[in-house]
């Protein structure tokens, strides 16, 4: 396959480029360097909080684009390059519905700081992993009152696709709703999914989506992966990213995303 046209590599994190340890390669910040070199540029798409994303990849924080909270916002170097809020009038009524939610767990997710309000000692301990800054509080509704929100992401214990996503389809005209893993949910504005902050993305480089690699394995990967003529699901993605990607890599244990970089490297 001709790689040559490649001048952009956005890439998922968890079960994408993370392996399932939550563990970036050596490999992958050498190919990104060399990438850097010949003049490709990458991207870290995910749902993610930014400051989990950067301290997975911080030595990469001068030369690389990050995207953050599901396309809710996008940085370089801490400069917003995007940003995309939720109404708040909207969270105030999905709040409630969601606490009827046996085994789910509510996060809101702001620019610098995410919030919870469970003292449940294991899903905090699960939640630090992807939420690097973040505070405990007594009542998320009134952290609404002074914070302006970008996401709110659910997790279950079980299934989000079982258990929360079927008592939110009231809301699927006004809300964008996310299975994002098989444990977490996620809600953002209607414009706020990774495929519209690679598409702007793309715009301010001048990149066209043929001269775009994506690489996803969930569905909040769909729009980004369908922003690239070269779409890769993972081995080990869902079944309807497997049906929607143009191609497919290893899984993210086997160094799924690093393998097709090599093949972009030698094309160059």
């Amino acid at each position: 396959m001709d790689f040559s046209k490649v001048k952009l590599v956005v890439s998922d994190m968890d079960g994408t480029l993370l392996n399932n340890k939550g563990e970036v390669s050596s490999l992958f910040f050498e190919l990104v360097d060399d990438l850097k070199n010949k003049g490709v540029v990458f991207c870290a798409a995910s749902g993610r909080q930014y400051n989990s994303i950067l301290q997975k990849l911080a030595t990469l924080k001068e030369d690389i684009y990050i995207i953050a909270e599901n396309g809710a916002i996008a940085k370089k170097n801490d400069q917003i390059l995007s940003i995309q809020p939720l109404s708040k009038s909207k969270i105030k009524k999905i709040i409630p519905v969601l606490r009827t939610i046996e085994g789910a767990e509510v996060v809101l997710c702001s620019e610098n700081s995410a919030f919870i309000e469970t003292k449940n000692k294991g899903f905090t301990t699960l939640f630090q992993e992807y939420y690097h800054t973040y505070s405990q509080v007594d009542d998320l509704l009134k952290t609404l009152e002074t914070t302006e929100i970008l996401k709110v992401a659910i997790y279950h214990h079980e299934s989000s696709e079982k258990y929360i996503y079927p008592k939110l389809k009231e809301f699927k005209d006004e809300i964008f709703i996310k299975i994002s893993g098989k444990n977490w949910l996620d809600l953002s504005d209607e414009k706020a999914n990774k495929g519209n902050a690679v598409r702007e993305l793309q715009q301010s480089l001048n990149i066209s989506k043929q001269e775009t690699m994506v690489f996803g394995d969930y569905h909040n990967d769909i729009e980004m992966l369908q922003e690239a003529s070269f779409s890769y699901a993972m081995k080990n993605a869902h079944k309807d990213i497997l049906k929607i990607a143009n191609y497919s890599t290893d899984d993210n244990n086997n160094y799924g995303v690093e393998k097709i970089l090599k093949q972009v490297l030698a094309s160059k």
